[in-house]
């Protein structure tokens, strides 16, 4: 206990040496020739006499993982082009930075040369070359990335190095890092219930090496670089259920103020006992992999384990360019692999294992003195496998007397049983072994004239998704409580509420081709004022199936009707449409334009405006809806099944397709649009005194076409149906709309005096009607105001506050050994603060009519929101259930979330060993303070731990690492 004492002071007074808070930043950047990565290139980051060096991997992306606040020279190096240098303020979360290299003349290409500067962010391009990422709001938006101004944070000034050369590179380089990490530096995890669960022994390990160098020894040779790094990392979480106890398994319910029903007299069971003999033998069978709870308590969970889980990872890259007749040519080839250990709560492990190789080959010269070309050709392909818990071993449900799900043995197992009021669900993996593989032809050009510096392209990719895989081959059975009135009840007599499953046709081969044409002008009008102006086009076909088999339904106006239509015969029967291969309209239309301006209002001043905005589409729609289209009778079976008079289910029988039931549960509009977002945004940066800098920001996003999906048709309980029309389906159009208003203020102090720190503030609102950031299907689908909401994403409030501290001074200050010991020592903290994102209430019934679950919402009762008790995150008294025939009042997202705080810290040395070779020292903790914070909360009105918390974040870890250059 005293060592842990003196470890937590040790902690407290490295972050009062920072005065405020800031944690290791990471620096990421992209080198590019007219477009195309370049892959090789040595990226050097200098700050005073230490320097950090990596090499930019296949598609030209380097990072620093650990950078200290503050400004950094960075250089960029490739054999035959100009090398760059720029300053760069380092900060948290910044955008990445983007190199475009020069090619030198053929004549020097031999010729060691001065280094080049960067101009003033200002003076340059206002738009990066690259497109943001960007598409629509997903809450975790980087203001640098939207806003497409390039260059770093500018400061009225402008380094240029002309002259100041360094000694070249040595002939080979070698990079070694290692990372290691044990349980006993980590606290242990929080307890939902309280019980003092033992924490596993586990070890965590990174470790990668990346060595340099030419295959001959003359230096500006062909060159090749080898990168193997290895990952062994294992993790515990504590996860607590509630599990059915001894007496609730043998139907005992006598300490239930709730009376279990028989459903077949409509009269109480004597005593709330369920006779011995009622009980369902299929229920019997599947108990027997429930664990017994492990402690006994009056809080509603009893049952708690710590649950290891674990990565094995392995990656391999060999990277190679050389220069041949003045013409660059790279090459590159990788191969990853990757083995997941993460048992369930029923101990059920699948172990997924994953692997992946890509290789990529690169030209790129000079066609005229002031035109430069680049081609290449990219290729990936990618394997993943699942084999379920009990595949080959046990057949679960075929021994249990379940019929109607896959029988196949790499399907065995049992099927997922979902309970409304809180009981753990039974779950495990499907089988998959999908391949995917890509080819991508890329050619770019730049050119530059006077003031315009032009640059186009275009690219052309081809893409295999070769699955084999069920959605749901072993089904899903959900109890309610209807048919007794508790859900254990239900399921012990063997009457689920609703089913699913969804199987055959596992193997899917689907084919996608995209293409994508670009112009950009970078027009710089004058010194203090430059435009960026471009458009974009890109063009994603719909997927399509090699052997035709998409399944769609011919929908008439008014939902009235609805015929399947397959893609072998594309011809509705109900309306006489054609439809195409793919069953759904191709959408052309992605013309995107785009413009940015960056303007200094005066040639002394350090205030710089920029401004931007742009279109930008989703590239990935197409995959899912397939994949949605693909598993549809007559091809597979496919069934959502709601128990009723019509539609009896058992657990014996609830997968046989009824007379009546509808066989096809999924179809889409085939007018599908592909979303888009519109970005806008502006910035105002202004340099105070004292090395501080302050930015206004303000950002704009405009989502359109976003998918959003109803259930036609449907009608709430009690209610009475729109008409004797088909229902049961899930209708999938573009109808759905989002905004979000984003405004942050940063204020930054640049090192100095070996101190560097910074404070931003957000405030942001996202609002939608489409559920962005989950899958949503809206309650009434005559109602679609009634779905528009916070997204899911909203956060109303963000701070972050950084700093790090450097005791260079300090050491020499000291002097003798005391100040050798101390001295070049970096401390770094990083505070965290941010309201939590909304919640929506939900009830655990099937939609009347079909099989879909937790898409109902409740009433609010007018009962005040906040919560009554301090250990519920709102008062479980503010929901009912709605009225027979009515839908819920209350709102999507309308419960708030809980706060965020996370505070993290980090302290780290290089130490200079022999001649060429440094040590790099780093010790980083996470969640310092140890402070729990929830990450997700029970919001189903049904269940025993309705408003409680289901599951805390991380707590306080203690990671040591070292590197090694040479």
């Amino acid at each position: 206990m005293k060592e842990y004492r003196r470890l937590y002071l040790l902690i407290l007074l490295a972050l009062a040496m920072a005065v405020c808070s800031h944690a290791a930043s990471t620096h990421r950047g992209y080198v590019r020739f007219g477009g195309l990565p370049i892959a090789g290139a040595v990226i050097r980051a200098m700050q005073g006499d230490k320097e950090l060096r990596t090499f930019t991997d296949s598609q030209g992306a380097y990072s620093f993982s650990y950078l200290m606040e503050g400004s950094w020279t960075f250089q960029v190096e490739m054999s035959g082009f100009a090398p760059l240098r720029r300053d760069l303020t380092i900060v948290p979360d910044a955008g990445a930075t983007v190199w475009e290299l020069t090619m030198l003349p053929l004549a020097d290409m031999n010729t060691q040369f001065p280094l080049q500067s960067e101009e003033n962010a200002a003076d340059r391009s206002p738009l990066t070359a690259a497109s943001p990422p960007l598409v629509i709001p997903n809450g975790t938006h980087n203001v640098a990335e939207t806003l497409l101004i390039n260059g770093s944070v500018n400061n009225g000034e402008s380094r240029v190095f002309g002259n100041n050369r360094r000694r070249g590179p040595p002939l080979y380089t070698a990079d070694l890092n290692l990372t290691a990490n044990n349980s006993a530096f980590d606290a242990r995890s929080f307890s939902l219930t309280g019980q003092n669960t033992p924490k596993p022994t586990y070890n965590r390990s990174e470790a990668s090496l990346i060595l340099d160098g030419p295959l001959t020894l003359v230096r500006d040779g062909p060159r090749l670089t080898l990168i193997y790094s290895r990952t062994q990392n294992r993790d515990v979480r504590v996860q607590a259920a509630r599990f059915p106890t001894p007496a609730e398994r043998s139907g005992d319910f006598s300490a239930e103020a709730i009376p279990v029903v028989d459903p077949s007299t409509g009269l109480q069971f004597a005593g709330n006992v369920i006779p011995p003999d009622r009980i369902s033998p299929q229920a019997r069978a599947l108990l027997s992999l429930y664990p017994l709870p492990n402690f006994t308590s009056e809080d509603r969970y009893n049952y708690q384990v710590a649950i290891m889980g674990g990565t094995h990872r392995d990656n391999f890259q060999l990277q190679t360019g050389a220069s041949v007749w003045g013409q660059q040519f790279a090459g590159s080839f990788g191969f990853q692999r990757a083995r997941t250990d993460s048992p369930n709560l029923f101990g059920f492990d699948d172990n997924p294992r994953n692997s992946a190789v890509n290789g990529t080959l690169n030209w790129s010269g000079r066609l005229a003195e002031d035109l430069f070309a680049t081609a290449g050709y990219a290729f990936r392909r990618t394997v993943a496998q699942t084999l379920p818990y009990f595949a080959n071993r046990v057949n679960v449900s075929g021994d249990a007397g379940i019929t109607g799900n896959a029988q196949d043995p790499r399907n065995w197992g049992p099927p997922n049983l979902n309970f409304s009021r809180g009981i753990a669900p039974l779950f495990d993996g499907q089988h998959a072994y999908d391949r995917t593989q890509s080819s991508t032809f890329s050619q770019n050009a730049a050119w530059s004239r006077g003031l315009h510096a032009l640059s186009f392209g275009a690219t052309f990719r081809r893409q295999q998704f070769n699955l084999l895989s069920e959605l749901d081959a072993r089904g899903t059975f959900t109890f309610t409580g209807a048919a007794s009135g508790l859900d254990f009840a239900d399921f012990l007599l063997g009457l689920p509420a609703a089913s699913s499953i969804s199987f055959g046709n596992a193997d899917r081969y689907f084919r996608q081709s995209g293409y994508d044409a670009f112009v950009m002008d970078d027009w710089r009008v004058a010194k203090s004022l430059t435009l960026n102006l471009g458009i974009r086009w890109e063009y994603e076909a719909p997927v399509t199936e090699r052997y035709g088999r998409l399944v769609n339904l011919d929908i008439t106006p008014g939902f009235e009707a609805a015929s399947p239509v397959l893609a072998s015969e594309p011809r509705g029967s109900l309306s006489g449409r054609i439809y195409p291969e793919s069953l759904v309209d191709p959408d052309k239309r992605g013309l995107q334009p785009r413009i940015g301006v960056a303007w200094r209002p005066g040639a002394t001043s350090s205030v710089v405006v920029r401004a931007g905005y742009g279109i930008y589409r989703d590239p990935n729609v197409y995959r899912s809806i397939a994949g949605e289209m693909a598993q549809q009778f007559p091809f597979s079976t496919r069934l959502s099944l709601g128990n009723s008079t019509l539609t009896s289910l058992t657990l014996a029988n609830g997968f046989i397709t009824p007379l009546l039931a509808v066989p096809n549960t999924f179809a889409v509009d085939p007018e599908f649009r592909v979303a888009y977002a519109q970005n806008w945004q502006l910035s105002l940066q202004h340099d105070m005194p004292g090395a501080v800098q302050i930015t206004a920001t303000y950002l704009g996003i405009k989502g359109t076409h976003l998918q959003e999906r109803t259930l036609p048709n449907t009608f709430p309980s009690g209610g009475t149906a729109p008409c004797a029309c088909q229902l049961g389906y899930v209708y999938l159009t573009s109808n759905g709309t989002s905004v979000q208003h984003v405004g942050t203020i940063q204020i930054r102090r640049r090192q100095r005096n070996g101190l560097a720190a910074s404070l931003e503030y957000s405030w942001s609102k996202a609002i939608d009607d489409a559920g962005l950031g989950g899958f949503h299907i809206a309650q009434d689908w005559r109602n679609r105001r009634g779905e528009r909401a916070l997204s899911n994403f909203d956060q109303r409030h963000r701070m972050m506050v950084h700093a790090s501290y450097t005791t260079s001074g300090f050491g020499v200050l000291l002097g003798g050994r005391m100040g050798t010991l101390l001295r070049g020592w970096t401390v770094m903290t990083d505070w965290r603060v941010s309201s939590g994102s909304p919640l929506t209430p939900t009830v655990v019934a099937s939609v009347p009519g079909t099989g879909v679950t937790g898409i109902l919402r409740p009433d609010r009762t007018g009962v005040r929101l906040q919560a009554g008790a301090t250990d519920t995150l709102f008062n479980p008294a503010a929901f009912s259930l709605a009225p027979e025939g009515q839908w819920g009042n209350a709102g999507r997202n309308s419960i708030p979330g809980s706060g965020q705080f996370a505070l993290d810290a980090s302290i780290g040395r290089t130490f200079s060993a022999t001649e060429g070779a440094e040590i790099d020292l780093r010790v980083d903790f996470t969640n310092v303070l140890n402070r729990v914070s929830f990450a997700s909360w029970d919001t189903t009105l049904n269940s025993v731990h309705f408003g409680l918390p289901t599951s805390a974040n991380s707590m306080r870890t203690i990671r040591p690492s070292l590197q090694v250059r040479f």
